[in-house]
């Protein structure tokens, strides 16, 4: 059994610690477990970490946004919005101010820093790596992130604790919360891979429900690099027939959406009857138009992504969109940690899965 539990939830997911916090003090008797801290700056852009309460000998989570892009900071008179990197640097401020006195330290990054930046194929920075041996040298006891875009990773740093985990649970929730009248059977549903890289995430949930599934292949151009990465020539569908049937499409994340978009309005044009799009992260780094128009135009039905990383009020607006929350799964996690006892049941949500389901058929 640890100490006390410290809660330390950086400027960038301040909300979401907040709801955290009020959930672990309903389940403890009372009593806030956020310890304030904060990262001014000086006016050449350097920083440093100050925590307002001891954290000697508590047991330390510390909960952070890589992808809140909505905090600024001054620098030379100049206003400059943070970046993942800048919130990296942030965490590793806080964890040098608990200064070895902690009992232990978790960091919750949901998304995780560099995560896409996680093995080479040229002569090229191993990012993610980095960040991971960076945080085991500290101190670290053990890291939590959600829906790594590689789950292997975490081989980077054998003897420290990394998990990996799955929101599918939250997302089979909300759909059978919000749609009555889904037919689960093969017949009447398909489970959708947008490429190779989501396979494995697609063959979990259809192996539950007991659907098929199908994968689109992304063409390349391996010829040239267009915002770090080989653009996409053509998606290439390999599957059954998805006619008539309502498609649920799964990813990690939506970065600009072109390519979750490409794949939704191909759907439709092969005569699927709805298209329900799941992903962990929102990022939409190109706004929001270019999902309106497709909206707009019938390509899809409901997007469902997480509450973990910063949400724009204009996303939140959007009645296609649905804000999956992950608050008291993050706090169960915390609590279940903090007592010593395992999370097996919690990070594989299978069981809760197939209750759901079963629940939902006999409705």
């Amino acid at each position: 059994m640890y100490n006390e539990i410290a809660l330390i939830a950086l400027e960038s997911a301040e909300k979401l610690g907040k709801r955290i916090d009020v959930i672990l003090s309903e389940w403890r008797g009372g009593g806030s477990r956020r310890i304030p801290v904060s990262c001014p700056r000086f006016s050449s852009g350097e920083a440093k970490c100050v925590i307002q309460e001891s954290v000697r000998d508590k047991d330390v989570f510390i909960l952070l946004d890589v992808c809140n892009w909505s905090l600024t900071y001054q620098m030379f008179g100049q206003t400059n919005r943070m970046s993942p990197d800048d919130h990296f640097q942030d965490l590793k401020r806080v964890i040098a101010a608990c200064n070895g006195k902690a009992q232990r330290i978790t960091v919750i990054m949901p998304f995780l820093y560099e995560g896409r930046q996680h093995r080479k194929t040229m002569r090229e920075s191993l990012d993610c790596a980095v960040m991971l041996r960076e945080l085991e040298n500290m101190g670290v006891h053990s890291l939590l992130t959600v829906d790594a875009h590689d789950p292997r990773i975490q081989n980077v740093v054998p003897l420290m604790s990394v998990e990996n985990i799955s929101p599918a649970l939250q997302f089979t929730q909300a759909l059978l919360a919000e749609y009555e009248n889904l037919i689960i059977d093969s017949e009447h549903m398909m489970f959708i891979a947008p490429d190779e890289g989501a396979t494995e995430r697609v063959m979990f949930l259809a192996s539950l429900f007991g659907v098929n599934i199908g994968m689109f292949y992304k063409r390349r151009d391996y010829t040239c690099i267009v915002n770090g990465s080989n653009p996409v020539v053509a998606h290439d569908f390999c599957g059954g027939s998805v006619s008539g049937k309502d498609v649920i499409i799964v990813d990690d994340m939506i970065a600009s959406g072109g390519s979750m978009l490409d794949t939704a309005r191909q759907l439709k044009e092969m005569g699927a009857r709805r298209v329900f799009i799941f992903s962990t992260f929102g990022l939409f780094t190109s706004g929001l138009s270019k999902i309106d128009q497709a909206f707009s135009e019938g390509c899809f039905d409901r997007i469902f992504t997480t509450n973990l990383i910063y949400q724009t009020p204009e996303l939140l607006s959007r009645k296609y969109y649905f804000s999956v929350h992950m608050d008291r799964y993050l706090a169960a996690l915390i609590d279940t940690l903090h007592n010593s006892s395992s999370i097996q049941d919690l990070i594989k949500p299978a069981n809760r899965i197939h209750q759901a389901l079963t629940l939902y058929r006999n409705k």
